[in-house]
């Protein structure tokens, strides 16, 4: 090995060596964390002295996959692996949920939910109904401007749980009537357009 090649290599021993020392767990006696010598490239002493340092630069490391090993550009798995770990992860989630809706009090918030809105379609059918919004005027005027409205706006005008406001911002599901004229002021629909 030559001189050159002992020049490039020299300060990212130290670079290494130094960070190994910084990361052994020392005991509390010892006193201000030490740097180990610079016997290599002479840094220490050439600082003092005033002359030029040769920097290292940090070596990056590479993103590996923990599933398979290969090399990813971005995150901890490959995306073969990070599926097949959403999916456990899912499933493993999905579990919970189910034991905690089995729960006595998720059951009586649930059964007290379901009881307010069979109270205000009973009041909403037994109240003279508006002949707007038809159901042509929310599929054609007010469905597709929903996609303008937030989430939450949805829910909380709406009454009803986050992911029920997506379902029905997304078109999966269709609001009940009773909802129609809230919707149609919500989105700026009016009789008359």
């Amino acid at each position: 090995m030559g001189f050159l090649e002992f020049g490039l290599i020299a300060p990212v021993a130290e670079y290494v060596a130094q960070e190994l020392w910084s990361s052994i767990s020392k005991p509390a006696s010892t006193p201000a964390p030490r740097l180990i010598a610079t016997r290599l490239t002479q840094s220490r002493r050439r600082s003092v002295k005033g002359s030029e340092v040769p920097s290292v630069k940090a070596p990056k490391p590479e993103s590996v996959c923990r599933g398979c090993g290969i090399t990813t550009r971005r995150g901890t798995h490959c995306p073969r692996c990070g599926r097949e770990v959403s999916r456990e992860k899912l499933i493993e989630l999905a579990k919970i949920g189910r034991v905690a809706a089995l729960n006595p009090e998720s059951r009586k918030k649930h059964s007290e939910t379901q009881r307010r809105h069979e109270a205000a379609e009973r009041a909403w059918r037994s109240s003279p109904q508006a002949d707007w919004p038809d159901e042509n005027t929310f599929v054609r005027q007010i469905q597709p401007r929903l996609t303008a409205v937030t989430i939450s706006a949805l829910a909380s005008t709406l009454g009803v749980s986050v992911p029920y406001a997506a379902y029905i911002r997304a078109g999966r599901y269709r609001p009940h009537p009773r909802h129609w004229q809230a919707l149609a002021k919500c989105v700026g629909v009016s009789e008359g357009v």
